[in-house]
């Protein structure tokens, strides 16, 4: 998919967490210009902001999953929740391309300060939410810590029909959820690729292959659209699942595995197309209620330079590799293969 020269110009007159992707991605720069925007994220912008912000002690808000003090406050009664303590300022870092390094011994002090609001438990031993442990694995990979224990953590807790819930935990569920299975697989594709332990891998693909055997889209008893939230693309999507999400994340697949992109993500291809403006533009959802340290994105309705990144990257993914296997194919018939 080709991108519109103002497009481009539009994407790259923002924050260098985002620049430094469309760069890569999109404007075909080469690797010293887009990591010389890289690195300047922890020192300008959104990076220095967030990491401005961190504690003493290594954390965020004084808290592992939640801000300290939040079940007492009256923020605890109010929809959603805040999104400013250290398992989400670590997930914004890690996904903006911040450099590990930067973060210095963050990773030491956690795992003698913080512990979840779940029974306790140390940081990087994760506790017993599916998405909570795939973002710590992550997490705790990029910063060098060893979460081996962790990562066989999912391979034993991976459901019957080859995902993860985080309601299984709790007993009230034996089928996988969409949400869970994608944070789940993105966290181990994460590991992997870091630590290049390749032990989770059979687990990470039986996590795919629930996604892909739905299309990425649908149900499997019914054929029918699994939710609304699949069509719903907003930027930081947390923990949401969305078509868009779920695309970018086998396109990071393809690319780590050297594989063409599965055919049972052209509906949801086409989904994530038929949401693009005619300016070639994806328009900003519903955000998740909750506390944030800052806006880093457009508000609802209006064009999403995040989304626009992300769409772009995923049609040209895709559009590319089709077009390269028409042409092998177009060539294995011309010369009577």
């Amino acid at each position: 998919m080709a991108i519109d020269a103002k497009l481009l110009d539009w994407m790259l007159d923002s924050d260098p967490a985002l620049r430094w992707q469309v760069e890569r991605d999109l404007a075909g720069a080469p690797p010293e210009a887009w990591e010389a925007t890289r690195a300047s994220i922890p020192s300008t912008g959104f990076g220095a902001e967030l990491l401005a912000q961190q504690d003493p002690d290594g954390q965020w808000a004084g808290g592992a999953f939640f801000p300290a003090g939040f079940f007492d406050s009256p923020e605890a009664q109010r929809p959603g929740q805040p999104w400013v303590a250290t398992t989400w300022a670590l997930k914004d870092l890690r996904e903006w391309g911040v450099d590990a390094a930067v973060l210095t011994d963050t990773a030491a002090r956690l795992q003698t300060n913080s512990r979840w609001d779940y029974d306790d438990l140390p940081y990087w031993s994760g506790e017993v939410d599916v998405c909570i442990n795939a973002f710590t694995l992550a997490s705790g990979a990029w910063l060098g810590v060893d979460v081996t224990q962790l990562a066989a953590w999912f391979t034993t807790h991976r459901l019957a029909d080859g995902g993860w819930n985080c309601e299984a935990e709790e007993g009230d569920s034996v089928r996988s959820s969409f949400h869970s299975t994608l944070n789940a697989v993105r966290g181990l594709l994460a590991y992997e690729t870091t630590t290049g332990d390749t032990s989770v891998r059979e687990a990470r693909r039986g996590g795919e292959e629930y996604l892909l055997s739905r299309q990425l889209l649908n149900r499997a008893s019914t054929g029918e659209r699994v939710g609304g939230f699949v069509e719903h693309f907003v930027y930081p999507n947390r923990y949401r699942y969305s078509a868009l999400v779920a695309l970018d994340h086998f396109r990071a697949v393809s690319i780590a595995e050297g594989t063409p992109p599965d055919a049972r993500l052209a509906d949801a291809v086409e989904l994530v197309r038929r949401a693009r403006q005619a300016d070639g533009t994806w328009l900003q959802g519903a955000r998740l209620p909750g506390r944030v340290w800052f806006d880093v994105d457009a508000p609802e309705g209006e064009p999403s330079k995040w989304l626009t990144l992300i769409g772009s990257r995923v049609l040209s993914w895709w559009d590319e590799a089709r077009s390269a296997t028409a042409q092998q194919t177009h060539g294995r018939g011309m010369d009577g293969s």
